[in-house]
């Protein structure tokens, strides 16, 4: 009973992710002992240090190894957060910034004010079935969260794993979790001709790939097999993930071999981005400097001579995540020569990527989250203005009004979809259609171009794709959201298995966590509610809904999707 009763409360949000340990358990690394919490079931090690703290002269270079012994080091209290970017800017209805706050509270675990942060904070948090040891091999789930690379960690609720691995050991076939925490906002993305000519570029990239290598380093000690990680990233986690197949032009190997064998991206796919020295990145590092008072002949070095606190009022001088921007993000992974030698979506199309089985999932309302502050929408010359100031700063006006008016201007039409007329309270003119635009750009239509380029040059190459419509409730369809960004971390972590989308949708990513495949072994596979059509076949999605799953086909808005696939070296940010 107490079991299940910490389960059910920790489904409801209502609990901390670090829960009080129950028992202590350690595990020996070459860095030192690691001293861990017993929870029921599950062990963790929280806040593990990867690298050095990248601070001072290191900050915004990349990781750097570990250069002292932790001892015996204590990972039973909370993981740090890296520090945040802004959540939040309301340039108009201010009315409405309570409830858009809880909604992206919900999607993305936004951290409280005074939440325990920090510029030391790479490091790697793991949860294991209890009483695994070295030795036992089990395949390693690689999580990386997201956040719209501005906030977020592996210590927020939303991304609290612990059932999720509870129903592995549930269903025979436990595995273990690593999240890894990587730098965001200024911090991990600050863009510039300074940062690429100081070798520093996309060091939150960087991080994360450090944290696969002390994964493939460290974690048979834990129990798990390093030649058995899939990596799993959400929102720009799920960017990240793709950036991770086209790192180093798809060179996925440490000591000569593969630091994963397989990939799940939920809600992000290919961004088609400028260089991280171009007119747009390089205004925005401009304007920090600016802000800063760090104008000179070594604005860099000024940079990294500040105080945490006064970097942070600096590069926090942005739009906030939920905003009228919105998804015009200031800071992400851009091209850098390097790291990433190109836009990952020329990347794709040169099929410079590693041929491992992979996912892409979608909500199905994946821009309504992003679309509280735009104001009026109401005019297709309005919303070309819209996107054309903030979006692609490449393309001619032209071209982008043509891209608007591939979409409908009927309400029914717009997101949130299959909902009519309705649009939620706090509505403007033209707010479906702005929302319909907005997730198909960043996630819904650009999944659909990655998995059909990805088809194209790596026909070896095993896919599956899933669309979600299973988040109906009275509050979401107040406020006009649907199955809004941000429904999967609900299903995937805090929701227990009583619920018909957490355990179909976690059977199936523990079937390709052991199997490359969400339908499993036909002969060790967990049954699921029906099997998932490998998406070069028919075209065919996974559809989750809250009682059933079914089969939808992917070709919706095939009118705006041919626009993007004949354009998208024009349409990017």
């Amino acid at each position: 009973m107490k079991k299940a009763i910490a389960w059910v409360t920790l489904a409801l949000g209502l609990l901390p992710i670090s829960v009080a340990a129950q028992g202590q358990v350690n595990v020996t690394i070459p860095s030192g002992t690691i001293i861990g919490s017993s929870v029921d079931d599950v062990e963790i090690f929280s806040g593990i240090p990867f690298a050095e703290p990248p601070l001072g002269e290191l900050r915004f270079k990349p990781p750097q190894p570990l250069s002292k012994h932790l001892g015996d080091f204590d990972a039973t209290k909370k993981a740090k957060l890296c520090s945040q970017g802004p959540i939040f800017s309301a340039s108009s209805n201010l009315r409405v910034a309570p409830l858009a706050l809880e909604a992206e509270r919900e999607s993305f675990g936004n951290p409280v004010p005074g939440a325990d942060q920090s510029e030391d904070c790479l490091t790697v948090t793991i949860h294991r079935p209890a009483g695994i040891e070295a030795g036992a091999n089990l395949p390693v789930l690689f999580y990386i969260f997201g956040g719209g690379f501005l906030i977020g960690g592996t210590s927020v609720l939303v991304n609290n794993p612990t059932l999720f691995v509870q129903t592995g050991i549930d269903l025979g076939k436990p595995f273990i979790f690593a999240a890894v925490n990587y730098r965001v906002g200024g911090w991990g993305f600050m863009p510039g001709a300074e940062i690429l000519r100081d070798g520093s570029a996309n060091a939150g990239l960087l991080d994360q790939r450090k944290g696969l290598e002390w994964v493939a380093d460290n974690i048979a000690a834990f129990g798990g097999d390093p030649s058995k990680v899939t990596i799993w990233g959400q929102s720009s986690g799920s960017i990240s993930v793709f950036d991770q197949l086209v790192l180093y032009d798809g060179d996925n190997t440490y000591n000569g071999n593969p630091l994963f064998r397989a990939a799940i991206m939920n809600s992000g796919s290919v961004t088609p981005v400028d260089p991280v020295d171009a007119a747009k990145p390089q205004a925005l590092y401009n304007h920090v400097v600016r802000e800063a008072n760090c104008e000179g002949d070594d604005s860099l070095a000024c940079l990294r001579g500040l105080e945490n606190e006064d970097f942070a009022a600096a590069a926090n001088k942005i739009p906030g995540l939920i905003s009228y921007e919105s998804l015009a993000l200031s800071y992400l992974p851009r091209p850098d020569g390097t790291v990433l030698t190109a836009s990952p979506h020329v990347l794709a199309r040169e099929g410079k990527f590693p041929s491992v089985p992979m996912i892409f999932g979608t909500q199905e309302d994946e821009g309504t989250l992003f679309s509280f502050f735009q104001g009026d929408m109401g005019t297709t010359d309005i919303i070309t203005d819209y996107l054309d100031s903030l979006y692609f700063p490449n393309a001619d006006r032209s071209l982008v009004k043509e891209f608007v008016e591939t979409y409908s201007e009927r309400l029914e039409d717009g997101s949130p979809y299959r909902r009519g007329n309705f649009t939620g309270l706090f509505s403007y003119p033209g707010k479906k259609r702005i929302a319909s635009i907005l997730g198909d750009i960043v996630f819904t239509l650009v999944r659909r171009w990655t998995l059909e380029t990805i088809a194209e040059v790596s026909p070896e190459t095993a896919l599956w794709s899933s669309f979600a419509s299973y988040n109906y409730n009275l509050t979401w369809d107040i406020l006009g959201l649907g199955t809004k960004h941000g429904s999967d971390t609900d299903v995937f972590f805090a929701r227990n298995n009583s619920y018909f989308p957490s355990i179909t949708g976690r059977t199936y990513y523990i079937n390709f966590v052991y199997n490359g495949d969400p339908n499993g072994d036909p002969n060790e596979g967990l049954d699921v509610n029906v099997t998932w059509p490998g998406w070069k076949e028919d075209r065919q999605l996974l559809w989750y809904n809250a009682t059933e799953n079914g089969y939808l086909a992917d070709d919706f808005r095939n009118g705006s999707y041919n626009f993007i696939k004949e354009h998208i070296d024009s349409l990017v940010f």
